[in-house]
């Protein structure tokens, strides 16, 4: 797997990953992370994997192409899903998320597309369906592979003729919408299984994108760390503005079985139990200093020799650079993009575009600067395309 040059500072030791819980030695500055790396709102752009799954998004992102996104739980696929609906062709329209697990399965095919007023018992009104409701927008079908197996050749039907009859209706329904599915789930094997429909499967997946696990980008872990932080110092009113590298270190040797979800959960717990605006490693959960979230990936991982440490993080951690670097054309379209579209949703108002981008103020501020909106908005609004 080819990963970026990730050469440390000079002078940079990685601590070890079983260092002592209380540690106090050096600290890193909140600000010399988050400067570390890019960020697309809630994606971390650090990684070649990253990169690569933008390239993607903004590849696909002008047409209305059914898009499948795979990849572990927690590791942003909804986060992909939103970038290609605020890049696309209607970034005003609506964007309806659906978790297909919580389909109830006598009442799915309603819940897609609608039904009319007397269909079934207790339909007193008449219900338009997810696919309805987004019409001129996004319609992200989450876990896909949950979908009963009786619906998917409706659904198939839906995506091929673009329109949707109603559960009791003898009339069907023009949609304009792209259709954005995500799963967790290995579709291939399902198809194989005969749990997963293969027309529908190759239907969906015509145009994929994969996002990989945290533990294999591992290089973007103290990016998302600074981001985690801003964001829970900001829900907290908390102040901590530094974190020792035996906590960082600690950070990248976890295997991260939860992916960048469980990561957040990690840094939120920090932020709340740190002290003197710091985080150490005992503020980290005890799973994550331990590496027993391993036994996760592997049951059947044998213990080190420690007997706390799993074999299977009993490393050193990625040596970090956090240093900035320069980012290639398309992914400085892919943000510029992104930032006007933010402003000319929130009309020019910058701190309603920071919220929407989920980032803090100060870095909104940087990145506009950055890519020379700041010098004049106004004229680039006039410009979408870019």
């Amino acid at each position: 797997m080819q990963h970026e040059d990730t050469r440390p500072p000079a002078g940079f030791q990685p601590a070890s990953a079983n260092a002592d819980k209380g540690d106090t030695g050096e600290m890193v500055a909140l600000a010399q992370i988050v400067h570390s790396a890019d960020r697309l709102g809630g994606m971390v752009v650090r990684s070649a994997q990253v990169r690569k799954v933008l390239k993607s998004v903004s590849q696909l992102s002008p047409y209305k192409a059914t898009v499948l996104i795979s990849g572990e739980s927690g590791t942003g696929k909804e986060l992909v899903a939103r970038a290609l609906h605020t890049l696309g062709p209607v970034p005003n329209g609506p964007f309806v998320t659906l978790n297909c697990s919580n389909l109830v399965e006598t009442l799915a095919e309603s819940q897609l597309f609608g039904h009319v007023r007397g269909a079934f018992t207790d339909a007193r009104d008449e219900s338009q369906g997810y696919f309805r409701s987004a019409n001129g927008g996004t319609l992200f079908l989450d876990e896909i592979g949950e979908l009963p197996l009786k619906l998917q050749p409706k659904l198939l039907r839906s995506v091929e003729t673009h329109e949707v009859q109603p559960v009791g209706s003898s009339h069907c329904y023009k949609v304009n919408l792209r259709l954005v599915a995500a799963t967790n789930r290995d579709l291939r094997a399902m198809v194989k299984a005969g749990t997963f429909r293969d027309d529908l499967y190759f239907r969906m997946s015509a145009a994929a994108i994969f996002i990989p696990p945290l533990r294999e980008r591992r290089e973007a872990i103290p990016a998302f760390i600074g981001y985690f932080i801003e964001q829970y110092n900001r829900l907290f009113s908390k102040e901590v503005t530094e974190i020792s590298r035996a906590a960082i270190d600690v950070l990248c040797a976890y295997q991260w079985p939860g992916n960048v979800r469980e990561l957040s959960n990690a840094i939120e717990s920090a932020v709340i139990l740190s002290e003197n605006n710091r985080i150490v490693v005992s503020d980290l959960p005890e799973q994550v200093v331990d590496g027993t979230g391993a036994e996760l990936l592997n049951p059947n991982a044998e213990p080190a020799a420690n007997g706390h440490e799993p074999a299977a993080v009993a490393h050193h951690a990625p040596q970090i650079d956090f240093g900035s670097e320069p980012l290639g054309f398309l992914l400085d379209d892919v943000i510029k993009k992104t930032l006007v579209r933010s402003l000319e949703e929130t009309e020019g108002n910058r701190r309603r575009a920071a919220d929407l981008l989920g980032v803090s103020r100060s870095t909104l501020y940087r990145m506009l600067t950055r890519y020379g909106i700041a010098e004049n908005p106004h004229r680039l609004l006039a410009q979408p395309t870019l």
